[in-house]
């Protein structure tokens, strides 16, 4: 997900796999993730986005919390008038924080027992871009306000969405237009740490948008590999796209086992090219482009989610040349989710 807003106290609700949660920039500016329920009675405390001025409360008893999810007020708790208790220690009851990480924009939310930091889990995704994209032009993204945003409804299990792109293997036939300029054969396979990403770049990246102005690019982009751009799965539920004048996040929110909302968000190279009139063209025909590579997928995924319901499907072939990355999905899942 995007962080949101940039002010402290800036709250928002999400709901992760019917898992309440609340988003929020504490006090001191810092993102945190809380569950959202009040440790009295378990009432979903937060209802929509708002502004935390002070405390988050609870509107069944009105228990408070600050923005570090510390439990400051309990009205009443030992009878009228006495909001304390020796028999009740309030440091006990706060808000239960989850685990998260921002990492280029996007909020990384981890509700498993699983150790692993975030920082070691990215490493090795964030070292492979290190060759055309250092840790310092990672810092001059910025998003689109105008057109920066879209989201698609897709009537399938999430995980389609990540099988298929992985692979490029589809591209003839799904996305001809995309094809008719990065062949599948300008393609290669990306396979990073098991249990962590996959996917498939071009050689042959070249932005076909109308106009005599160009975006710019990453300054320590290397010359040599200006037509490169790669598109990464990072698991779960993450796909990624980076090209040398712009980056995407496209992020899966799972409702249910056969329904998928996704959210893509878009990022240049700096405040102008994100939002200024001179480029206000090239972000509307990039914008269109993305949308409509996506567009032409969800009818690919939904296909499978109603193909795979057959007696008859045994779990598939792979390709043993053309289906590595997404194999290399099919192993995560295995390990972590069957």
């Amino acid at each position: 997900m995007q962080v949101p807003y940039q002010i402290s106290g800036d709250a928002k609700p999400f709901d992760l796999l019917g898992i309440p949660l609340i988003i929020l920039r504490d006090k001191k500016n810092k993102i945190r993730v809380f569950h959202n329920v009040c440790s009295h009675r378990g009432y979903k405390i937060l209802q929509k986005n708002c502004k935390i001025k002070n405390v988050i409360r609870c509107p069944y008893h009105s228990w408070s919390y600050d923005t570090e999810g510390k439990l400051v007020a309990t009205p009443h708790l030992g009878g009228m008038n006495k909001h304390n208790s020796v028999k009740f220690d309030k440091s006990k009851s706060n808000l239960k924080e989850v685990r998260s990480s921002v990492w280029l924009d996007m909020i990384f939310i981890n509700i498993s027992k699983n150790e692993i930091s975030f920082d070691k889990y990215i490493k090795p995704l964030s070292d492979r871009w290190e060759q055309f994209w250092p840790t310092k032009d990672r810092k001059s993204i910025v998003h689109s306000n105008d057109y920066g945003y879209f989201n698609l409804n897709a009537k399938c299990n999430w995980k389609f969405a990540i099988e298929n792109y992985c692979e490029s293997y589809h591209l003839p036939w799904v996305h001809p237009g995309l094809n008719s300029y990065s062949k599948i054969d300008d393609h290669y396979h990306i396979q990073g740490l098991p249990n962590r990403f996959a996917g498939q770049g071009t050689t042959v990246y070249n932005p076909r948008l109308k106009g005599k102005d160009k975006f710019p690019c990453f300054s320590n982009w290397p010359k040599k590999k200006e037509n490169i751009a790669e598109y990464v799965a990072l698991f779960p539920n993450v796909m990624l796209g980076l090209h040398k004048d712009h980056f995407y996040s496209y992020w899966l929110e799972p409702i249910d086992h056969k329904y998928t909302k996704e959210h893509m968000e878009i990022y240049y190279v700096g405040e102008k090219a994100a939002n200024s009139k001179k480029f206000k063209s090239l972000r509307k025909q990039n914008y269109k482009l993305w949308k409509g590579v996506q567009s032409e997928d969800v009818g690919i995924i939904e296909g499978m989610q109603e193909g795979r319901n057959s007696p008859a499907y045994n779990g598939g072939n792979f390709s043993p040349v053309m289906d590595n990355p997404t194999h290399h999905f099919h192993k995560w899942v295995a390990t972590n989710v069957v």
